[in-house]
C-alpha cells in the first residue's frame, strides 16, 4: 500500500502522526510524506538559509524510517485555495499515487494548515480526472481514496474516529521530531515551547483514552466515495 502524509510545514507530519507512519513503515508499506510549504518564516534566520535547512531536516526526519520525500511547492503563507494552488498539490498527489492520504483537519490553528486541508481534498479529487492534463505530465491517479485527519495542533474542536497504538514506533517518532531541530530550539527560544515535550503529552494523552502507553487520533473524512475501510490504519497492535 501507498501512504501519503502530507501537511503544510516541516515537522507538523512528525508532531502529529509520525508514529503511524513508522507503523506503516516497519509493516512494509510504502510512505510518501510532503510538506507543501518551505518553512522559511519559522524562525529568525536569513529566510533562503532556513528553507534549505528545514528541507533537509525534513528529509533526514524521513530517513529515519525510509519514506520517501516530496520537497515543498510554496513559500509558508503563501498558499491558498485557488485554481494554480490545487493544481499544483493534484500534480504531487499525482506523482505520490497514494491508497490513503493523510492530512491536516479543516479546523487548526494556522492559516497554512487550514489551506493545506482544504488543497488536499480538492485536489485529490481533481488527481483522479482524466481530462485533467497535467503541465508535468503526471499520470491520471485512479483511486479516489479515503482521507484521514490527523490531530490539529493542540486538538481544539478535534474529535477523533481512530485511535492507533503507537506504544513500539514512539521513540522513532520521537526521533523523527527531534531532526527538526532548527523548530525545536527556534519555538523553545520564541515562545518557550518544548515542542518535543508538548508532544509526548499529546501522545500519552491519546494513549489514555484508548488504554495504551502512547496513540495517536485521527478523523476519517466520511463522504461519498471516500469512505474508508479502518483496517487501512495500523489499528492497535496490528
Amino acid at each position: 500500500m501507498r501512504v501519503l502524509a502530507i501537511a503544510a510545514h516541516p515537522d507538523d507530519l512528525e508532531t502529529a502522526c509520525a508514529g503511524t507512519l513508522a507503523k506503516y513503515a516497519l509493516a512494509g508499506h510504502t510512505v510518501i510524506m510532503c510538506n507543501l510549504c518551505d518553512g522559511a518564516l519559522g524562525g529568525n534566520i536569513p529566510k533562503a538559509e532556513l528553507a534549505t535547512l528545514r528541507r533537509t531536516e525534513a528529509e533526514a526526519s524521513a530517513a529515519i524510517i525510509g519514506a520517501e520525500y516530496i520537497p515543498p511547492v510554496f513559500e509558508d503563507l503563501d498558499i491558498y485555495p485557488d485554481k494554480i494552488s490545487r493544481q499544483k498539490v493534484a500534480e504531487v498527489i499525482r506523482q505520490a499515487r497514494p491508497d490513503i492520504i493523510i492530512t491536516h483537519p479543516p479546523v487548526d490553528y494556522a492559516p497554512d494548515h487550514v489551506a493545506a486541508s482544504q488543497l488536499v481534498f480538492d485536489a485529490s479529487f481533481l488527481a483522479t480526472l482524466p481530462n485533467y492534463e497535467s503541465d508535468t505530465g503526471t499520470e491520471v491517479h485512479p483511486s479516489l481514496g479515503p482521507v484521514f485527519y490527523m490531530e490539529s495542533f493542540g486538538g481544539h474542536e478535534f474529535q477523533p474516529t481512530i485511535w492507533v497504538d503507537i506504544t513500539q514506533t514512539f521513540e522513532l517518532k520521537k526521533q523523527m521530531l527531534e531532526s527538526h531541530e532548527s523548530q525545536v530550539k527556534w519555538l523553545k527560544e520564541w515562545r518557550g515551547t518544548d515542542l518535543v515535550a508538548r508532544m509526548e503529552v499529546q501522545s500519552r494523552y491519546r494513549g489514555m483514552q484508548c488504554g495504551v502507553q502512547y496513540a495517536e487520533a485521527f478523523h476519517a473524512l466520511y463522504a461519498a466515495r471516500r469512505v474508508p475501510a479502518h483496517d487501512l490504519l495500523p489499528i492497535g497492535g496490528s
